[in-house]
């Protein structure tokens, strides 16, 4: 399927990151060219995906693509994918029909983010704690936005491998005495207790109710970047709770998650958020409860943890993986349309 996948990409490429509030394109005219970038798409503002190209990227511009590679939040499966957190389906087919395509390659997001983690240099990222990434082995990414989103990368017979997931979805529960305190006060979503229950932008707005419930206070705040100015500035207590909170089990995961790939190259966050409250992050109550996994420790002590501020990681990544599709062995059975 690689040798396929090398031919089948044709420039210029349409790239985009599809979240489930923006999405985000650029056009690349030939391998290894800069990208043209367009403003972001808010989701809502279009009925479909292809209302949303044609008015945002193609009529602002003289390239017809020949090739789209799009990132998705969500699995990608069948020939009708849906988004977890947005209104569109996406058809390939009618998609190639629509603009005239060659192929369209559909990816996981995060599968997207893992992508540009190979190329990421020290201006692209702000460590937190003092792991260090050993090279060429596996790495993690992870992030809170809309929603949340998790990916791992692995290195094998010379190419790195994206290992698309759903570890936003797992479940999270209490952990200390305080945790079995508070989890009474937190609405569920779905029904249950995911990860992404409290740990994306909806998330942390359950967390800031919460705590206010339990701590009998009030939460006049009514939207995640209010929560987050609020608890950075310390002028809400229950703001600064919700963020502590936050990281702390922010960082529960991202050490779970280290554990299952033993990811010794790093692991990375992402997402709208995570740049947002790097303070929070980069306070302790991150990395304590990141390294917090006896017998196992000494083992993620020596991991690096680090938030990527390169713009547009997802993009960068698909703009890597279209210059060079060889590089990487992208499972694309299912994943490929042609026209």
């Amino acid at each position: 399927m690689m040798n396929e996948a090398i031919a089948g990409i044709r420039f210029p490429v349409l790239i985009g990151d599809i979240g489930g509030t923006n999405a985000r394109f650029a056009l690349i005219s030939e391998p290894n060219a800069e990208w043209e970038r367009f403003p972001d798409v808010h989701t809502s503002h279009y009925p479909t995906v292809e209302a949303g190209i044609e008015a945002a990227v193609l009529a602002h511009t003289g390239l017809k693509p020949r090739t789209a590679i799009l990132a998705l939040a969500g699995p990608i499966a069948g020939n009708q994918i849906r988004l977890t957190n947005c209104d569109w389906i996406f058809e390939p087919h009618r998609l190639n029909a629509r603009f005239g395509l060659s192929s369209v390659v559909l990816l996981n997001d995060f599968e997207a983010l893992s992508l540009c983690l190979p190329d990421l240099g020290p201006d692209d990222i702000d460590p937190i704690g003092d792991g260090k990434a050993a090279p060429e082995r596996p790495r993690v990414v992870v992030g809170p936005g809309t929603g949340l989103g998790a990916g791992a990368l692995i290195h094998a017979r010379g190419a790195w491998i994206p290992v698309p997931g759903e570890g936003g979805h797992i479940d999270l529960g209490p952990i200390t005495d305080h945790d079995y305190a508070l989890w009474p006060h937190f609405e569920k979503s779905l029904g249950r207790f995911s990860a992404e229950t409290l740990l994306c932008g909806p998330g942390l707005m359950r967390v800031y109710r919460g705590i206010g419930s339990f701590d009998g206070r009030p939460t006049p705040l009514r939207t995640p970047a209010a929560v987050t100015a609020a608890g950075l500035s310390g002028e809400d207590p229950v703001a600064v709770a919700a963020l502590e909170f936050f990281a702390t089990h922010l960082g529960r995961l991202a050490g779970n998650l280290a554990l299952v790939f033993v990811a010794t190259g790093g692991v990375y966050l992402a997402g709208g958020i995570s740049a947002k409250i790097a303070p929070a992050l980069k306070s302790g109550a991150f990395r304590e409860a990141f390294v917090a996994k006896e017998p196992h420790r000494h083992l993620l002590e020596g991991v690096m943890t680090a938030i990527i501020g390169k713009e547009d990681p997802a993009l960068a990544g698909i703009a890597a993986f279209a210059a060079d599709p060889a590089r990487f062995g992208v499972a694309l059975d299912g994943r490929m349309w042609q026209a």
